[in-house]
């Protein structure tokens, strides 16, 4: 983007990031225009979805011109006192869109700042990428043509699975990625460098509606299972009843799928930990139990060795290796931009992104911007639950595609107990409370110092204590089955998909019961204060504060994310409310399939990512006559 006030932009994001950092008394290394957190902020203004980025950019203008009727300046030259006034006027707004620009700017500086002081705590150096992705490789002319046999677009749990039993079965198969292959050791899991290097669109995504819900997407080979907690459930079995009665699913009844669960448990090594879970985790558990209800450790896909903390079995630790070992052709750093039939096959119109690659047996071509072509007898679509139903539609195939995605609305607490419950070195806490499932569940998020301090963004004289008391607290959520459904659409002239999504009055009332009873655990698990995450909301530090928590969850005024996604393109045979059949193949279509979280009905109630890889399987081997 190159719009004009460029350097005025650039002026006004530094003058916020240095006002924002001031209250945590980390300032002094800041050498404003040109400091780390202005940078960080002007390249994730950059990854913005494309929609966003000019309303964005516009909007930091005319706050930065508002400062003149505050101070006679802009605010990039106002005093310091006259900034903090016009941050504070504007993040207690009324107005949603002055909310939303504080809480923007005020995000990243928070999650800059605390990550920066990680980096000098634990000064961990990973080999470079450029260094992995050149050794041992050959390199050639890129190609501008290409033919297979089967073509898989999205190498996440859905296509990973699908491309490797396919190469398996001796198919020729071509495997296309939009984002770079890297490893898991490119980059510290759960960090600020992580979601720069794998998250879609710099974990910047979001689903628009009165209550906006923030969302993550893998954007790398490997997809989802790169960059989540590896947690693993199987798909109850009254939710696959519902589908198949609902929408008329064929063959999917707990029989029909347990060897698909078995087999990709066993591929991706799905166990309980070896030894104690985390303190913070067990927390939870302790204080479900004392409140007698059902809490459990789930199972997560990691190997453990004798020793150590275990590696997550992400598919670019399992299926993807294997896929390549088959004889599968990676084409990394590539966007399928658009599909359409071709005689008796498809062919698809892509785009080389930067560090793109083109991995074939022992060779491997790099790859700058450019198009490609590529032709295909079969298509396989699992680009996930939103890029899956936007290609389709950017293609012209819109019957029943886009207009069911559903998520899991998550609301969080920071909790803060007596003792210390978090290290560096926590890792992925693994207990759930499940009393009240599937219509809400309770669970422990990764607690880092930078996640903390963005959880209590809402409540700022917490957050400034966050680099002395971190230890001494962690991160909870309440997770609901929510009623309420969202679109996928595609908007003329802007590349990223627009996404919207409407939580009923349920959906809200769900999630205020769910703070409500997480606050209960946490009070019986000895927490000493709790930060619920809503604006203007408040500090609870005795379970007779829980009156202070509203009956229903305020539009607009609840800070919610998800990082489940599904329900797009859903299957089955009812023709009237289903993209795809009961195996996965487009309605009115021959030889194109889904095969990806699309495919789930409606909402399971668990992490989807079990059903994924199970319905995956069971589609391949349908496809492939094996079943």
């Amino acid at each position: 983007m190159n719009l004009p006030g460029k350097q005025w932009f650039h002026d006004a994001a530094s003058a916020l990031a240095y006002s924002l950092a001031q209250p945590h008394g980390q300032t002094t290394e800041l050498q404003p225009p040109h400091n780390d957190l202005t940078q960080f902020i002007l390249a994730q203004h950059a990854q913005m979805p494309d929609y966003l980025r000019a309303p964005m950019f516009a909007a930091t203008l005319g706050f930065d011109a508002l400062g003149i009727l505050r101070g006679g300046k802009t605010f990039h030259r106002l005093p310091p006192e006259k900034r903090a006034q016009q941050i504070a006027s504007w993040k207690k707004s009324g107005i949603s869109i002055q909310r939303d620009l504080i809480r923007y700017f005020e995000s990243l500086a928070t999650l800059a700042l605390y990550s920066r002081n990680a980096e000098r705590r634990s000064p961990t150096r990973h080999e470079s990428y450029d260094e992995m992705k050149h050794a041992g490789s050959e390199t050639g002319a890129p190609p501008h043509e290409l033919r297979a046999e089967i073509v898989v677009i999205g190498s996440g749990p859905g296509g990973a699975i699908t491309a490797c039993l396919l190469a398996e079965a001796g198919r020729k198969v071509l495997l296309i990625e939009e984002g770079e292959h890297l490893p898991l050791s490119s980059c510290t899991p759960f960090t600020m460098e992580e979601m720069v290097q794998k998250y879609r669109n710099g974990g910047q995504t979001v689903a628009m509606g009165k209550t906006k819900i923030a969302y993550v997407e893998g954007r790398c080979v490997g997809g989802g299972s790169e960059i989540n907690s590896g947690l693993y459930h199987r798909t109850p079995p009254e939710i696959l009843e519902r589908w198949r009665r609902e929408f008329q699913v064929e063959a999917l009844n707990e029989n029909d799928l347990s060897s698909h669960f078995e087999s990709c448990e066993r591929d991706v090594s799905v166990s309980m930990l070896p030894h104690a879970a985390p303190p913070a985790s067990l927390k939870l558990h302790n204080g479900a139990t004392k409140l007698g209800w059902k809490s459990l450790e789930v199972p997560r896909w990691f190997r453990h060795e004798s020793h150590g903390p275990g590696k997550r079995q992400s598919m670019s630790e399992t299926f993807i290796p294997r896929f390549l070992n088959a004889g599968g052709g990676l084409l990394s750093g590539t966007r399928a931009n658009r599909i359409r039939q071709n005689g008796n096959g498809w062919l698809i119109e892509a785009r080389y992104m930067a560090n793109g690659e083109f991995r074939a047996g022992a060779n491997t071509a790099s790859m700058t911007y450019g198009e490609i072509r590529i032709a295909a007898d079969t298509l396989f679509v699992c680009a996930g639950a939103v890029h899956t139903p936007a290609l389709l539609r950017r293609s012209g195939i819109t019957r029943n595609i886009g207009n069911s995605f559903q998520v899991h609305p998550t609301v969080k607490i920071v909790a803060r107990f007596p003792e210390s419950v978090n290290s560096a070195d926590m890792g992925v806490p693994v207990h759930q409370v499940k009393e009240f499932a599937p219509r809400v569940s309770f669970g422990c998020s990764i607690s880092s110092p930078a996640y903390l301090a963005l959880g209590l963004i809402d409540h700022a004289d917490a957050a400034r204590q966050v680099a002395n008391t971190w230890q001494q607290q962690a991160i909870y959520y309440a997770m609901i089955t929510s009623e309420g459904r969202g679109s996928i659409r595609m908007l003329p002239g802007f590349r990223d998909p627009l996404v919207r999504y409407a939580l009923t009055e349920t959906d809200r009332r769900n999630l205020s019961d769910g703070l409500r009873r997480l606050a209960q655990i946490l009070f019986a698990s000895g927490a000493t204060e709790l930060h619920p995450s809503l604006t203007r909301g408040p500090v609870l530090r005795c379970e007779g504060c829980l009156s202070k928590l509203p009956d229903v969850l305020p539009d607009g005024l609840a800070n919610l994310m998800t990082i489940h996604l599904f329900s797009s393109c859903p299957m089955g045979e009812d023709q009237s409310r289903c993209a795809t059949d009961s195996f996965g193949r487009v309605h009115g279509f021959k030889k194109l399939f889904v095969n990806d979280a699309s495919l789930l009905c409606t909402a399971p109630g668990v992490n989807p990512q079990g059903s994924v890889m199970a319905i995956a399987r069971r589609n391949t081997l349908k496809f492939l006559g094996k079943l």
